[in-house]
């Protein structure tokens, strides 16, 4: 269990009706659906059929974090070493993972002697320099991660990392050769958008495998499982795990072997929504207090263009005839300007507020403070009850 003495205070509120009429806040408000986190990690801890690691660079607030850990999620994907001691302050059970294949001088060592860190990633021969030059590879699991892609992922992340696929195998032997443990690791990208690619991905995995000279007892594959949002509908997470079930039979592991998976979107999103209010009104265009330098950052990648939204006034739900709107954030950036129109009362106006569901994932991790725009206000809504916009629609 996570430790709740070390939690910091946070307001609790039943719903966001509540919240507003208590605070009327002037800055933007992050709010926490704890039972949406609960409902949604505990589906995918049992969907997948694998080892589930939540890629913690998606949301790093503690809160989320403890959420997925109480809901079954026992390992962290981290990307740093302040990512590892928050998982750890958070849930100091935890079992980390340093699956970057790029390290500062000097974290490996730290890792593994502050936090008991096992398993870590190189794509090259000097990263496994690295590692033995500052870690006790006997013991340790050594991930070599290839380079693989599929047109269906929205975002290739093996442009960065990866080896190609003839040059893993000596990747992997000379990982055995440390004392260390070699594993076999891909990510078909970003965003996939059709439960295929990992067919594809685990095919050419099981093709490396098949010709090594010892068993390979874990197969990380990455992360990659989309969301739904409005005007961008995926197929349900289901589809994946049975593509994923049926082709994993493929891969020649070791008796007791498994596969892992990373998903960083599918365990963040769901449970997250942002409060933002209009600031200025010029006939089909709002001002808000929070834009693309802020929670909605994620906006300017290829993907999604929208999130749910829902208007509110004086604390109760603002409803009547709808027309698009262009919203623009409130820094001096002319960019700073949502990429969509997004459907809202046609008699909104300057004080009333807008809260924006689904945005979990690479919202809170990626704001800045721009122009000196930022808010650190997170609360929790705890109402059974109450459910982020959107969420009955775009959930999966």
């Amino acid at each position: 269990m996570c430790d709740d003495a070390i939690m910091p205070d946070m307001e609790h509120y039943p719903c966001v009706e509540s919240l507003l009429t208590t605070l009327d806040p002037e800055h933007p408000v992050y709010c926490i659906y704890p039972h949406v986190y609960q409902r949604s990690a505990a589906a995918f801890v049992s969907g997948f059929p694998g080892r589930v690691l939540y890629a913690v660079k998606a949301c790093a607030e503690p809160e989320v974090i403890r959420l997925l850990a109480e809901s079954g999620v026992r390992h962290f994907d981290c990307a740093s070493l302040v990512e590892i001691e928050t998982v750890k302050t958070v849930f100091p059970q935890a079992c980390c993972y340093f699956m970057v294949p790029v390290l500062l001088r000097g974290e490996a060592r730290s890792a593994q002697k502050n936090f008991d860190v096992r398993h870590f990633v190189i794509d090259h021969p000097d990263g496994i320099k690295r590692l033995k030059s500052e870690i006790e590879m006997s013991g340790s699991v050594i991930f070599a991660r290839l380079a693989v892609h599929h047109d269906a992922a929205m975002h290739d992340l093996s442009l960065r990392f990866g080896a190609p696929a003839e040059q893993v195998p000596a990747l992997l032997k000379a990982i055995a050769s440390t004392g260390a443990e070699a594993a076999l690791a891909f990510n078909v990208g970003s965003m996939v958008t059709e439960p295929g690619a990992y067919r594809h991905a685990i095919s050419i995995a099981a093709e490396i495998m098949s010709n090594l000279p010892f068993d390979i007892r874990l197969v990380d594959i990455g992360g990659g499982f989309p969301r739904s949002y409005p005007q961008f509908s995926m197929p349900p997470l289901d589809r994946y795990f049975e593509a994923i079930s049926e082709a994993k039979h493929r891969l020649p592991v070791t008796a007791g072997g498994e596969i892992l998976t990373e998903p960083g979107r599918a365990l963040a999103a769901p449970g997250l929504s942002a409060i933002s209010e209009v600031l200025l009104r010029k006939d089909d265009r709002l001002y808000l207090n929070d834009g693309m330098h802020g929670i909605f950052w994620e906006l300017r990648y290829e993907g999604h263009k929208q999130f749910a939204c829902r208007c509110y006034r004086g604390g109760e739900r603002l409803q009547g005839k709808l027309r698009p709107f262009t919203l623009y954030g409130p820094t001096c950036d002319s960019a700073d300007v949502l990429p969509e129109k997004v459907e809202l009362p046609r008699d909104i106006r300057v004080g009333d507020h807008l809260e924006f569901g689904g945005l979990g994932a690479y919202s809170l991790s990626g704001r800045t403070d721009f122009n000196g725009r930022y808010s650190d206000h997170v609360v929790m809504l705890d109402s059974p009850d109450a459910l982020p916009p959107g969420y009955s629609r775009y959930n999966q």
